[in-house]
């Protein structure tokens, strides 16, 4: 099974946003960026079976925008588990359920984003492993998905994937 872990694109600054954090949207550029990042997994030939997001809105929004721009069949799940303050461990649960085949795109939030993914590589929670906004890693984990068993197969930054979009799109 293939894991891509996404985060958020830029959001509204919390100092400047009124309503609940949770709400909190992408901005205008946020958007562009997740779209080239979306190029960019395009390039890369990441094919999600299933999408999952975070419930804030942030997350949805860039889970929404890359799952378009992919054309995934599947719908967005919004799920707790990619909650900024969710155990790192929970997410591998749903994803002990899902078929070995699949390639997953779960889109959250840091730190929770970086200490799932050291979960799934080194077996425990660290802070070690930070994602800029709207970058990307793609994990292949042992089925079932277990802590520790998984390899990293590439961590990319949000310029490294939209340079690679825009080679894409050059071909």
């Amino acid at each position: 099974m293939d894991c891509v872990l996404l985060r958020h694109g830029i959001a509204v600054e919390r100092d400047e946003w009124k309503g609940p954090d949770a709400d909190r949207p992408l901005t205008e550029k946020g958007k562009r960026r997740v779209r080239e990042v979306a190029d960019g997994l395009s390039w890369l030939d990441v094919q999600p079976t299933h999408v999952m997001s975070s419930p804030l809105i942030r997350a949805i929004e860039t889970a929404t925008i890359v799952h378009s721009s992919l054309r995934v069949r599947s719908e967005v799940h919004i799920v707790d588990e990619l909650l900024p303050d969710a155990p790192p461990d929970r997410l591998l649960s749903i994803l002990h359920d899902l078929p070995p085949e699949s390639c997953v795109l779960c889109v959250g939030h840091e730190p929770q984003l970086g200490m799932v993914a050291s979960v799934m590589l080194a077996g425990k929670p660290s802070t070690a492993f930070p994602f800029k906004k709207a970058g990307a890693c793609l994990i292949e984990l042992s089925v079932p998905a277990k802590p520790g068993r998984g390899a990293l197969r590439w961590w990319l930054t949000p310029d490294q994937l939209r340079a690679m979009g825009k080679r894409g799109g050059e071909g």
